[in-house]
């Protein structure tokens, strides 16, 4: 399957099929064929990638590595990996291999962006999380200490492959956390999807490789259809947000010590709650969320001690915010949000605090 993702300069492709890195050479040469490449890659990943267990044969790609995990992404890595380009004697003609997570795929981005005034890059996703959410919108960036995606750029990948054989390699903890992004998806855009991993949980479990198909390919299809209208986020992108203003505080008060996907699954619970005490949202809405994200192994109570103080103040850095007021982006019902008055809205923080009490 093939899904076209558009931006302000035209459109990309996302390919999604069992077997795609088989044939990467293929899609190299397709899409960064004149193009001198070098691939960016989480270390771990690039070892599975070498030895064959992503089912790809290794190509002679020069490759920089970089540590897993979420430390990574900092201006620090960032400087790194482009003094490493330079060393290496890479210059505006060349093409960038973007391969691992949502890690890789904003700081590889990111590396590309800025290199020399932006290069291509293409990207390889190899965790579901950025599969069906982080490859695709074109946006890339770094952390900084006051907060996650902070410093970064708008810039479109060439084309993203997104191949679910190695989706087989995933850590099972990892693999469930991508699964809160397409909960997500479902919330915000369409109540049937939401309905249909409901009835299929059991099969996205069991990670059966059809269920995984639709699912990567239908979330990329409501994110390619949100960000296509609105790529530099000044209206409805501010939807994909939704559950991301609680994640983003609770990794940070965390120091990153919890998986995107079990942030964003907790974010998910305590904004459904925020909506419907606001009276936005319909009663009942925060229960069937929480259910389901339940039955997909994610959490919905953080099993850590945390202040409630320590993740307000974290929310205080949200891109969202306007006139320091801490915004979000909140559900009406089961693919709806709401968008009186905007897509995002002030809440304040009493509100803020019985939200988080579901979870806390």
């Amino acid at each position: 399957m093939v899904i076209s993702v558009r931006h302000a300069l035209g459109s990309y492709p996302v390919y999604i099929e069992p077997g795609l890195l088989g044939r990467l050479e293929l899609y190299l040469e397709q899409h960064l064929g004149a193009l001198r490449m070098v691939m960016i890659a989480d270390a771990a990943v690039h070892d599975l990638y070498r030895d064959g267990r992503l089912g790809a044969a290794p190509t002679s790609i020069d490759a920089i590595t970089f540590p897993s995990g979420e430390l990574s992404k900092s201006r620090e890595s960032w400087a790194s990996l482009t003094d490493a380009l330079l060393e290496r004697g890479y210059g505006r003609d060349c093409g960038i291999v973007a391969l691992g997570g949502g890690v890789a795929g904003d700081l590889a981005g990111f590396v590309a962006a800025t290199f020399m005034r932006g290069v291509p890059y293409l990207q390889v996703p190899t965790t579901l999380l950025a599969m069906l959410d982080a490859s695709v919108g074109g946006k890339t960036a770094v952390d900084t200490p006051q907060g996650k995606n902070l410093v970064g750029a708008f810039h479109p990948p060439v084309a993203v492959l997104a191949d679910p054989i190695t989706l087989r390699t995933l850590p099972e903890r990892e693999f469930r956390a991508g699964l809160a992004e397409a909960v997500k998806h479902g919330v915000i855009a369409d109540r049937n999807y939401f309905d249909w991993i409901e009835q299929s949980a059991e099969a996205l479990l069991g990670r059966d490789e059809a269920a995984l198909v639709r699912l990567v390919s239908r979330s990329v299809e409501i994110k390619a259809e949100v960000v296509g209208d609105d790529e530099r986020e000044s209206g409805r992108r501010a939807i994909l947000n939704a559950g991301h203003t609680v994640a983003h505080a609770l990794e940070q008060a965390l120091d990153f010590g919890i998986p995107h996907g079990e942030a964003v699954a907790l974010g998910l619970v305590a904004e459904s709650a925020l909506s419907e005490a606001l009276g936005l949202a319909e009663a009942g809405l925060h229960h069937r969320v929480e259910r389901l994200l339940h039955r997909l192994g994610l959490p919905s109570r953080l099993q850590r001690p945390v202040a409630v103080t320590q993740v307000i103040a974290a929310m205080s850095n949200d891109k969202k915010n306007r006139d320091n007021r801490i915004r979000f982006a909140l559900p009406r019902a089961l693919g709806s949000m709401a968008s009186e008055g905007g897509w995002t809205r002030n809440v304040d923080e009493p509100a803020i605090r019985s939200a988080l009490a579901h979870i806390l």
